[in-house]
């Protein structure tokens, strides 16, 4: 390795471990706070390692709103939700690309097309036909959205396109039928970008706010998001007890992306592929 190479690398390196730890200062921040008293957060000099570390925060935040309940119906929901869009979107992608119909690639480009369209034009008229079939404060209100995911079609598309039709035929010839191919052949096949799918849907789920605000009016049916905005006071706010909570809501996105990181880079470079 010449000279020039080596410190290129090692500049290389040593600004990506730079941005990586100025990424990491607001989280570092989150958890510090999450364990200081009221006193301590406007304390100068910053305290980045409290002093007296309490749990106090995490105390009164469950005093406050039931959390666990809250954390429950935000699971609850995520998990609905993700199912139904891989269910849906794998469905519709199979249909796409391995069902030969007329106008399939008009009815895939117009299909696509409404990925244009802001969640926001969209939010009334789905609320309207919610509340004419008698959905408002139901959970199947939040999670038949689901069905319609313009972008998990595009992406499991891409990803059927490079599937040969050689194992179509090699199930044909087994016996398999439509639904035994799309169950047993193409989901295994197309298992990186179902992963990719179920880590960015889950994560989209958990951390909604409008949406769930509109259609749950229960508080019993409230989901994490809200649950945390109540923590948020008219004249004061305690961020000790906000970052606890906050701290709280982002450890099943962590914990599911450290399990599915592999399948889920996988899954990006396949929905890349131009098919």
């Amino acid at each position: 390795m010449t000279r020039k190479r080596f410190f290129g690398t090692a500049f290389y390196y040593a600004a990506a471990i730079l941005l990586a730890l100025i990424a990491l200062v607001p989280f570092a921040w989150m958890i510090s706070t999450s364990f200081k008293s009221r006193g301590a957060l406007m304390s100068i000099p910053i305290e980045w390692i409290p002093e007296e570390p309490t749990l106090d925060a995490y105390f009164t935040m469950f005093e406050r709103f039931p959390f666990l309940r809250a954390i429950g119906n935000s699971l609850l929901i995520a998990v609905c939700y993700t199912l139904l869009t891989l269910v849906s979107a794998s469905m519709a992608a199979f249909a796409f690309t391995k069902i030969q119909f007329k106008g399939s690639g008009f009815l895939l480009g117009l299909y696509l097309a409404t990925m244009m369209i802001p969640t926001q034009v969209t939010m009334i008229p789905l609320f309207v036909v919610m509340n004419q079939i008698g959905l408002i404060n139901h959970y199947s209100s939040v999670i038949l959205p689901a069905i319609f995911r313009p972008f998990a079609v595009f992406l499991l598309v891409q990803q059927m396109r490079t599937i040969p039709p050689d194992y179509m035929d090699a199930a044909r010839i087994d016996g398999a039928g439509v639904w035994r191919i799309w169950r047993q052949v193409m989901l295994p096949l197309c298992a990186p970008s179902l992963a990719t799918l179920a880590v960015t849907n889950f994560m989209d789920s958990w951390n909604d706010y409008l949406w769930p605000l509109l259609m749950l009016t229960d508080k019993a049916k409230m989901t994490l998001p809200i649950a945390l905005s109540t923590l948020n006071g008219q004249y004061d706010t305690e961020y000790n007890v906000m970052m606890a909570g906050s701290l709280i809501s982002m450890i099943p996105i962590i914990l599911i992306y450290i399990f599915a990181q592999k399948y889920f880079k996988h899954g990006l470079m396949a929905g890349g592929v131009k098919g």
